[in-house]
C-alpha cells in the first residue's frame, strides 16, 4: 500500500485536489473565452459605472474616440510631415499598382483617399499607413483575368476587381467580428516569406515588359511563361525605353542604399519615387515620349471618387473568379497588414489588437469597395515611411488622405504624362526589396521545414502560380503541426545529482535514475490522434529499462508526469486503463504526478481515479518518489 494522500510518511502540507468536476457551462465559459478573448480586452471594464462602460465600449471599437480627444497641435506637427511624405509616395505607388492589376491607373489614387480616412476611424495602429500593394494587385490581376480580358472587356473586368474588394472586405469583417483571427496564423512566417519573395520575383519580371517597352505579353504568372513571352517578343523591345528604365532603377536602388546606410536620410526613398514620375512626366511631354514608341499613362480626369455600388457584379457566370481573389487576398493582406502593424508597435513597447485591425480593414475595403477603389491594407514600405517620418497618430493617414483629394481635384491630369516604364523600374525597385534572402538563409540555418515550407511557396508561386503555391505551403505547415499532434514529445526524466531536480536524460547524460522507478514525462495533450503512439512510448521506455537495468533493480513503479499535459479525451483516458493494465499485469503499479485541472476533472468523472486509488496521485516527483519508497520499506516491513 502507498500512504494516504497528502505525500509521504504523514505530511499533510500537499495535498492533491480531488475536488468535483466543474459544471459544463463553466468549462465551455472558459474554453470559449481563451478561443475568442485571450487578450481579454474588457478586464477593466469590472467595478465601472455603466456610463464608463459604454464609454470605454464605444472607445474600444470605434478607436478614434480614444485618441482624439486627447489629440494636441504638437503631435499634429508630426503627422502633417508624415502624412504629406507618405502622400508623395501613395501617387507614383497608386498608380504604379493599378497598372499592375490591369485596372485604370485613377483607381490607385481613389484608393489612397477613402481607405485611410475609413482607418483612421477604426485602426488601432498608430503607424501603419493605408495603401494598396503590388501583391494583391498581382492576385487580383491573375485570378479575375482568367475570366475576364481587362483589354477586351475592361468595364466588366474593373466591376470584378470591385466585387473582389467587397468580398475581401465583407471576409475580413466577419474574421474580426467574430474574432477569428486565430485563421490568419495559419500563414507562418515562413509561409509569408517565401509567397511574398515569390510574388516579387514574378512582379519584377512582369515588369520588363514596361522596361523593354514590348507591346505584347503573356497573361500567365510563372517564370517560365514570362521568360518565354520576352524571347518570343524579342524583336519589340525599344532600346530608348530600356535605357530610360535602367537609369531610373539605378537611382532608385541608390536612394534604397543611402537610406539604409543612412536611416536618418529616409526621406530620400521616400520621395525618389516621385522624383522618378515628376523627371518622367517632363521628359514624355518634352521629348514627346510616344512618338518613339513609349507609352505613357494617359488622360486621368480630375474629380475625387466616384459611387461604384452599381458596378458590383455577382453574375454565376464569373463569380467565382472575384470569390477567389477575394478569399486569396483576404488572408494575404491580413496577415500582411496585421504582421506589420504588430512589428512597429512592438519598436514602441506598444501593443495592437489583431481583431480590430481586421474589422478596420474589413470596413474600409467595404466602403472602398463602392468608392471606386480596389483592395488596400498596411504596405511595408508605406508603413516604413510613416514611421521613419515621425508620425504620433493615425492622423497621418488622415493628411495622406487630404493631399490626394487635392491631387485628385487639381493635380491629376499632370501624371498623364507618366511613362509606363517609370511606373515598371518603381514597381521593380520596390519588389526588389521584399526578396529576403537573409531570411531564407537564417530558416535554412535554424529550421530545415521551416525552409522547405519557404521554399515551397516561393518556387510554387514562381514556377506554378500563386494560389498553388500557397496552398502548397500552407499545407506543409499543417503537415508539420499535425506530425506535432500525432507524435507528441515525451521523454524519460532522471535524477540530476546532489539536487531534487529531474530532467530529460538526452539532455542531461549524467543524470541517474531512480531505483525500481521508471519517471515519463508526457509534453502534449492527450486524445485520439496521438493515443496509441503515446502509449506504445511509454510501454517502449519500461521494456528498454527493464532491459539496460542492473540485475536487482526490477521496476515497480512508473511514474507520468502529467504537468504538460493540458487535456484528455475518452480516448487518452482509455489509453491510460491499459497502460495501468499492461503494466500491473507485470507486477508494476502506475503513478501519477502533477495532473492539470481539466485533465484530473475527466478522469474523475470517467472513475480511472477510483480505480487506480488516491494515493497513487502526487503532487510532484519528489512526493511521488517518496510515496515510493515508503512504500516498498512498508511492503518488505510486512
Amino acid at each position: 500500500m502507498m500512504p494516504v494522500r497528502g505525500g509521504y510518511a504523514g505530511d499533510t502540507a500537499r495535498k492533491v485536489s480531488f475536488e468535483a468536476p466543474r459544471k459544463f457551462t463553466t468549462v465551455f465559459k472558459s474554453h470559449l473565452k481563451e478561443t475568442f478573448f485571450p487578450d481579454d480586452p474588457f478586464y477593466d471594464f469590472k467595478g465601472k459605472s455603466l456610463p464608463v462602460k459604454v464609454k470605454k465600449t464605444i472607445q474600444y471599437f470605434v478607436p478614434i474616440f480614444q485618441w482624439l480627444p486627447n489629440y494636441k497641435v504638437k503631435l499634429f506637427l508630426y503627422d502633417l510631415l508624415a502624412g504629406i511624405t507618405i502622400a508623395s509616395l501613395a501617387i507614383p505607388q497608386g498608380i504604379s499598382y493599378a497598372k499592375l492589376a490591369n485596372i485604370p491607373p485613377i483607381i490607385g489614387l481613389y484608393s489612397s483617399f477613402v481607405p485611410p480616412l475609413i482607418y483612421a476611424v477604426f485602426g488601432s495602429s498608430k503607424y501603419l499607413a493605408v495603401g494598396t500593394v503590388a501583391s494583391s494587385s498581382l492576385i487580383i490581376a491573375a485570378t479575375i483575368s482568367t475570366k475576364v480580358n481587362p483589354t477586351e472587356n475592361p468595364q466588366l473586368y474593373l466591376n470584378l476587381v470591385f466585387t473582389a474588394t467587397l468580398i475581401s472586405g465583407l471576409i475580413e469583417l466577419v474574421l474580426g467580428v467574430f474574432r477569428l483571427g486565430i485563421l490568419v496564423d495559419f500563414l507562418s512566417h515562413s509561409t509569408i516569406t517565401g509567397f511574398m519573395g515569390g510574388t516579387a520575383l514574378i512582379i519584377c519580371l512582369h515588369q520588363l515588359k514596361g522596361i523593354f517597352g514590348l507591346k505584347h505579353f503573356t497573361p500567365h504568372t510563372d517564370v517560365i511563361s514570362v521568360i518565354r513571352a520576352i524571347f518570343q517578343n524579342r524583336k519589340e523591345i525599344i532600346w530608348e525605353s530600356t535605357l530610360i528604365g535602367l537609369i531610373f532603377l539605378i537611382f532608385l536602388q541608390l536612394a534604397r542604399f543611402v537610406k539604409q546606410k543612412k536611416p536618418k536620410l529616409f526621406w530620400v526613398s521616400a520621395i525618389a519615387p516621385m522624383f522618378v514620375v515628376i523627371i518622367g512626366c517632363v521628359l514624355a511631354y518634352v521629348w514627346h515620349a510616344e512618338k518613339h514608341g513609349i507609352a505613357i499613362v494617359g488622360e486621368l480626369k480630375k474629380g475625387i471618387n466616384p459611387p461604384s455600388l452599381k458596378n458590383i457584379d455577382f453574375d454565376r457566370k464569373y463569380i467565382a473568379a472575384p470569390l477567389q481573389a477575394g478569399f486569396i487576398t483576404a488572408m494575404v493582406a491580413l496577415a500582411e497588414g496585421i504582421a506589420i502593424g504588430r512589428s512597429f508597435a512592438i519598436l514602441k513597447n506598444e501593443q495592437i489588437d489583431g481583431n480590430k485591425e481586421m474589422i478596420a480593414f474589413g470596413l474600409m475595403n467595404i466602403v472602398g469597395s463602392l468608392t471606386s477603389c480596389y483592395l488596400t491594407t498596411g504596405p511595408f514600405s508605406k508603413t516604413a515611411v510613416n514611421y521613419n517620418a515621425g508620425c504620433r497618430t493615425q492622423m497621418a493617414n488622415v493628411v495622406m488622405s487630404l493631399c490626394m483629394m487635392l491631387t485628385l481635384l487639381f493635380l491629376a491630369p499632370l501624371f498623364s504624362y507618366t511613362p509606363l516604364v517609370a511606373l515598371s523600374a518603381i514597381i521593380m525597385s520596390a519588389m526588389l526589396g521584399l526578396i529576403e534572402y537573409d531570411k531564407a538563409y537564417h530558416l535554412y540555418k535554424t529550421d530545415k521545414f521551416d525552409f522547405i515550407i519557404c521554399m515551397a511557396a516561393f518556387l510554387g508561386v514562381a514556377f506554378v502560380s500563386m494560389d498553388v503555391g500557397l496552398m502548397l505551403s500552407v499545407g506543409l505547415a499543417l503537415v508539420r503541426a499535425l506530425l506535432y499532434i500525432a507524435r507528441p514529445t515525451s521523454s524519460k526524466l532522471c535524477n540530476i545529482p546532489d539536487t531534487s531536480l529531474y530532467r530529460d536524460v538526452e539532455q542531461y547524460p549524467d543524470a541517474t535514475d531512480v531505483p525500481k522507478t521508471v519517471i515519463v514525462q508526457i509534453g502534449s495533450p492527450i486524445y485520439f490522434a496521438n493515443a496509441g503512439y503515446m502509449r506504445e512510448r511509454v510501454l517502449r521506455c519500461v521494456r528498454d529499462e527493464k532491459a539496460n537495468r542492473l540485475q536487482g533493480d526490477d521496476i515497480k513503479y512508473v511514474l507520468l508526469d502529467l504537468g504538460g499535459v493540458s487535456s484528455i479525451d475518452m480516448t487518452g483516458v482509455e489509453t491510460l486503463v491499459e497502460i495501468r493494465k499492461t503494466l500491473e499485469a507485470k507486477y508494476i503499479k502506475v503513478v501519477l504526478v502533477n495532473p492539470r485541472l481539466e485533465v484530473m476533472e475527466k478522469l474523475i468523472v470517467t472513475n480511472f481515479i477510483e480505480k487506480i486509488g488516491k494515493e497513487r496521485v502526487f503532487l510532484s516527483i519528489e512526493d511521488a518518489i517518496e510515496g515510493c519508497k515508503f512504500s516498498l520499506s512498508h511492503e518488505r516491513y510486512l
